[in-house]
């Protein structure tokens, strides 16, 4: 397959949804629950950009699966678990429509469509539209990432005291709030500044350009960092698991970094409270 179409279709796909985001945000809309946990939200507005994305990948590429957020996966529709992927050949598209869904919902710039395409845990092609602030990342596998066509890398800076990070917050987090805060709170004493800004897919994208030197989070889903991953690998950063093994598509956590302050991020992830 060659890779170039699949990125066209791609970016496609996520410009069509980030129009009907734009159109949508701040004006008054439907917020509904996911299995009634009061800070996982979905609206009207996701629903609508993954019929978009979907319609689109399946007119142009009818026999790939997809895994997308807000689908039932294994409904009979093409649509499979991320974990059957893993060792499989066929190609899978993994779409987040609307990733910072609490953001768009309160008004705040700050949330992106996600698209990527992979075979088995290679991922391919990734797309994140920023459609508030316009802006595309893309690549593609060994072609370099960019950012409205053109290159970006990560950053070049060498001292955790100087390093901006970010991160994210899983779902749990009123049951757990206590454990994800100690990471956050090491952080804030041995980092120039930590974000929390609440869409890990535009949070990889930052960290792939440079406006983060380094992110974290855990319980991600494929369709979270699919994308995103694949942007920092191309511009030259480092991924790995919390104890510094390699990133795997399928194993919901996420370290990156410029590679340079790699090392350094994970011991303080290693610190006690």
């Amino acid at each position: 397959m060659n890779t170039s179409v699949l990125l066209k279709t791609a970016v496609e796909a996520a410009l069509a949804a980030g129009k009907i985001i734009r159109s949508n945000f701040g004006k008054v809309h439907r917020t509904f629950y996911k299995e009634n946990n009061p800070v996982n939200l979905v609206t009207e507005t996701d629903k609508l950009s993954e019929k978009k994305i979907l319609r689109i990948l399946r007119k142009q590429f009818p026999d790939h699966r997809i895994v997308a957020e807000e689908s039932n996966p294994c409904n009979g529709e093409g649509l499979c678990q991320g974990a059957e992927q893993k060792k499989s050949d066929q190609l899978c598209w993994y779409v987040d429509p609307l990733d910072g869904t609490s953001n768009f919902d309160h008004g705040y710039p700050f949330c992106c469509t996600s698209i990527a395409v992979a075979q088995g845990e290679n991922v391919l092609v990734g797309v994140v539209y920023d459609p508030i602030a316009d802006e595309l990342f893309y690549t593609e596998k060994g072609k370099g990432a960019y950012l409205n066509k053109k290159r970006i890398h990560v950053s070049k800076i060498t001292e955790l005291k100087k390093a901006f990070l970010g991160t994210g917050f899983p779902y749990d987090r009123t049951e757990k709030a206590d454990e994800y805060v100690i990471a956050f709170k090491n952080f804030v004493k041995h980092a120039l500044g930590v974000r929390r800004d609440g869409a890990a897919a535009l949070d990889l994208a930052y960290t792939a350009m440079g406006r983060f030197d380094g992110f974290w989070e855990l319980k991600l889903h494929a369709w979270d960092v699919a994308a995103g991953t694949l942007l920092i690998q191309e511009a030259g950063g480092k991924l790995t698991d919390f104890k510094g093994e390699p990133h795997s598509l399928f194993n919901h956590t996420v370290v990156t970094s410029n590679g340079i302050l790699h090392r350094k991020i994970l011991e303080i992830l290693a610190l006690p409270a």
